[in-house]
């Protein structure tokens, strides 16, 4: 309803204003631009809307004939095949890499009042939001025959963010869906190990990164048995020279964006 009550606002602001394009990002607000006669409508889909029922992506597809999306950006393969709009591009999010970048671990723990004397893992998540899968985080945790302690991300401030990264041993993530997790691409940028289950574009952008490992299942064992191979590793990974020669430096994927931009607006 929140989404709904916002039409009228918009197409107010939309006949008061002129713009070359407009950009709407996650698929209810692009919902709500079509509806308020946003022209030309570039729109991205973040991963929840693609995965969350077939009904959904149905609507989806429904919006963007019939509206004429001008252009279509999905954050993963996986994404791209699921949505099966042929024109859809693949761009993921991009990294802020001043701000997501190695920290001291033990200043990063003293600063968020982190036991240094414990295994600190980190599950970059809601544990409220049911497709974070926190149970199944607990249950690979519980079976670690450590002293540790599990760190989650509530209310956090997003500019605090790095500073958990860098403060953990390990950033564990069991989502049931994603589209490109952007805590992935951001504890690869601050050099954390990482284990993951393997959702969205996990895979693709863990791949080759020592320290840094996806599961084959949703197995809570495997998961432990990856979880105890990251603490044994211990050390920065090369995660942030990763996410540079993917071109996922924010600079390098808004250069992406303004390319659309550009198209569009020869188009139009």
């Amino acid at each position: 309803m929140g989404y709904l009550k916002q039409i009228k606002p918009l197409k107010n602001y939309i006949r008061n204003n002129t713009f070359d394009v407009i950009h709407a990002h996650y698929s209810l607000s692009a919902f709500v631009a079509s509806l308020s006669g946003a022209r030309p409508l570039v729109v991205s889909l973040m991963g929840s809307d693609v995965k969350a029922s077939s009904l959904y992506k149905m609507v989806i597809r429904m919006f963007a004939s019939l509206f004429r999306w001008r252009e279509i950006v999905v954050k993963s393969r996986d994404m791209y095949e699921d949505l099966n709009i042929k024109r859809a591009k693949i761009i993921p999010n991009g990294v802020n890499m001043d701000l997501f970048k190695p920290l001291d671990k033990n200043e990063s723990r003293q600063s968020l009042g982190w036991d240094s004397k414990k295994i600190n893992i980190l599950f970059p998540a809601n544990p409220s939001r049911i497709e974070k899968d926190f149970s199944l985080a607990k249950n690979a945790v519980g079976l670690l025959n450590v002293d540790m302690a599990m760190h989650v991300f509530g209310q956090v401030d997003h500019r605090m963010t790095p500073m958990f990264f860098n403060a953990a041993d390990v950033v564990f993530l069991t989502s049931k869906w994603e589209g490109s997790p952007n805590v992935i691409k951001e504890a690869m940028a601050c050099g954390c190990p990482i284990v993951s289950v393997d959702v969205g574009d996990v895979r693709e952008r863990m791949e080759g990164v020592e320290g840094c490992y996806v599961s084959n299942t949703r197995n809570p064992e495997e998961l432990a048995d990856l979880l105890q191979k990251a603490l044994v590793f211990g050390q920065k990974t090369t995660g942030r020279e990763k996410i540079i020669a993917d071109g996922l430096d924010n600079r390098q994927v808004a250069h992406k964006l303004i390319a659309i931009y550009e198209k569009v607006c020869q188009k139009k």
